[in-house]
Formats: structure tokens, C-alpha cells, sequence
């Protein structure tokens, strides 16, 4: 099995109230007041506090094109993907050098040569690294990056790999969209990033390092989803694609999909200690708990997370996995989200010494 040996997160240095971006960006999205109130009030019931953006809040008003977004996507999520990275390297006590594979996930900008391959020369990455960069899985990447490095060390057992997570929604902003999913995503989602350190089975054994182990992962695409939540790409950048529907396909899938895992472990729900759930949202998280007939302190590290950086989209539940990290030995958790696709990603862990 391999092991989890650090979660780093890292967050931009801008940090702002709820109502201090509700009231920057409704100029930019809509100069009709009626609609400024319904977008306050999606706003509002977001359940978040504060989020973090890239930018100063006041600089949003001039980026006007989506190759000026994507060239800071690029800039400043190579920074921030830097200083996670390191941040998680220095918790194991690990060099840079030390690594042995590179998933890099953000569906928020575009890049060839990939950030991934940006992140080698900067922070010292042997020039034989392998990267894997991945595009398109949205808020499911976090579970899903996790489930394929596992796939990835089962292969590679002497081997240590990286995921980095990079999420800079605030450049996705859309101007003039007064759709009722723009007003809803420019009220959810924020900026930040994740990095985890992953060692193969026997890696992990030489190096000592207590942490979670990965027991297994799973994986389902719904069928006729693939409308319900995604990006529609065009001239202007990323347009959100987002429907009412997440919630009904959550609580329609989640049960099965969860006793399915832990069956093949011998485990039920009642013997999970650890809900590692990715905040969605408000209706998302209602709808876990909901599905699986979770009380609500059970994902109350997913809400405190919803609240103080908002749905940063793969990067959130490795945030989340971060708060929780440290466990009792032997405790079992399961990590998952759910994204484009629709699809969904379960990471079933063991805390071992």
C-alpha cells in the first residue's frame, strides 16, 4: 500500500470577505439591479466567509481577455504550485531531487509546456522526472490525482510521487454573464493550491514516516451527466456549465458507490472514522451527508474548509485532507469528490504508525 507522507496547501496572499467580492463583481458581471440582488443572494447563502484571489480584488476590472488570464494562470499558479510542493518536500524531510513522478492537475488555465514541467528547473526536479499533467477533471482531480498516483506506486513501490493541484478560478471570471450559474460560481469558487507527497510500499517502509495509507480507490462515470456541470471553452475563456442536477446525482449514486468500496475491504460505513468530503458547496455537502446518513459534524472539516477559502475546485479536498491529516492509528477514511462528467473518485485510507 502506498503511503501518504504530507498535504501542503497554499493559498494567494489576497484574501477578502464575501461581501467585499459580491460587491467588486457585480459591476463587472451586470448593470441591471434586480439582478445584482438575485446575485446577492446566491452569494449569500454560498455559506462562505472569505475567499483568496490571485489578483487584488480591484484588478479584475482590467482583465478583459482570456490570453490575459491564462499568461497569469500561468505566472502565479507556477509560483503558488512552487511553494506547495516545497512546503510538502520540507514536512517529510524530503529534497526535490528525491522525486520520482509528477501529476499536476488545474483545469483553470492551459499551458504546453505544462506548469509541471515549468516546476522541474525551479525548484531542482531531476530531468527524469516523470509528469503526468491532466486537464478536465475539475473538482473530482484531488481524489482522482490521489487514486492515480496509487495506481501509479502499486507499479513503483521503491518510488516517491508528487500531486500538485492548481486552481485559479478568479481568472475564469466572465464579464456581462448574468446567467444564474455565473452568478452562482463567481460567489463559490476560489484560489489556491495543494501539494501531496505519495510513497510506494516499501519507500514507505525505509523511510519510517507515519501517515495514511491507501487501501484502495473507485471510480464511476454516470451516464447522461455530461451536461450537468463543466466549462463551455470559447473566445472569452471558461464559461461556467452548471445545474441543479449535481445534487440529484450525488444522492442517487453516492450509497452504492461508497458500500461498493468499503465491501471489497470488509468494511461498512459505520466502521469510516474520517469523511474527507470535497466542499462543493452548500447543496453539494447537504447532499453527501444526505446520501450517505451523515450527520453534520461528520464533514464539519468540509464546511470550516467551504467557509474560510470557498470551492477551489481540485484543490479543495486535499485542503480538507490536510486539516484532517492526523488521525488516531487505525482509524479509516475515505476521500472523495465529484466532478465533470458527471464522474466521481473514492479513496478509502487506513491511518498506519
Amino acid at each position: 500500500m502506498s503511503r501518504i507522507l504530507a498535504v501542503a496547501p497554499a493559498l494567494p496572499e489576497h484574501v477578502y470577505a464575501q461581501s467585499e467580492i459580491t460587491a467588486e463583481l457585480s459591476d463587472i458581471i451586470t448593470d441591471d439591479r434586480v439582478k445584482r440582488a438575485v446575485m446577492s443572494r446566491f452569494h449569500q447563502a454560498s455559506g462562505i466567509g472569505h475567499r483568496h484571489t490571485v489578483l487584488p480584488l480591484e484588478e479584475y476590472r482590467d482583465l478583459r481577455s482570456f490570453q490575459q488570464a491564462n499568461d497569469l494562470w500561468i505566472s502565479e499558479g507556477t509560483a503558488l504550485a512552487a511553494r506547495a510542493v516545497t512546503a510538502a518536500l520540507a514536512t517529510c524531510g524530503l529534497d526535490a531531487d528525491q522525486v520520482d513522478y509528477l501529476l499536476f492537475t488545474s483545469v483553470t488555465g492551459m499551458a504546453a509546456p505544462s506548469i509541471d514541467a515549468r516546476l522541474v528547473p525551479v525548484l531542482g526536479l531531476r530531468q527524469n522526472i516523470k509528469r503526468m499533467p491532466s486537464f478536465g477533471l475539475g473538482c473530482v482531480a484531488g481524489a482522482a490525482g490521489l487514486a492515480r498516483i496509487h495506481d501509479y506506486l502499486l507499479g513503483h513501490p521503491d518510488e516517491i510521487a508528487v500531486l500538485v493541484s492548481v486552481e485559479l478560478c478568479s481568472l475564469t471570471l466572465q464579464r456581462d454573464d448574468d446567467s444564474t450559474a455565473n452568478f452562482v460560481a463567481s460567489g463559490l469558487f476560489g484560489d489556491g493550491a495543494a501539494a501531496v507527497v505519495v510513497a510506494g510500499a516499501r519507500r514507505a517502509a525505509e523511510l519510517g514516516l507515519p501517515g495514511p495509507e491507501i487501501l484502495g480507490t473507485r471510480a464511476n462515470l454516470y451516464p447522461d451527466s455530461e451536461s450537468v456541470i463543466g466549462w463551455d471553452i470559447g473566445g472569452t475563456g471558461f464559461r461556467i456549465m452548471l445545474t441543479a442536477a449535481v445534487s440529484d446525482t450525488i444522492d442517487a449514486n453516492i450509497d452504492a458507490d461508497v458500500r461498493g468500496l468499503l465491501a471489497e475491504h470488509e468494511l461498512v460505513p459505520d466502521d469510516v472514522g474520517a469523511w474527507i468530503a470535497h466542499p462543493g458547496g452548500p447543496k453539494v455537502l447537504e447532499a453527501f451527508e444526505h446520501g450517505l446518513h451523515l450527520e453534520n459534524a461528520e464533514l464539519a472539516a468540509s464546511w470550516r474548509s467551504l467557509d474560510a477559502v470557498g470551492n477551489l475546485s481540485s484543490s479543495s479536498v486535499l485542503h480538507v485532507l490536510s486539516d484532517m491529516l492526523h488521525q488516531p492509528i487505525g482509524t479509516n477514511g475515505l476521500l472523495f469528490a465529484l466532478g465533470p462528467g458527471v464522474t466521481s473518485e473514492y479513496v478509502l485510507l487506513r491511518w498506519a504508525a
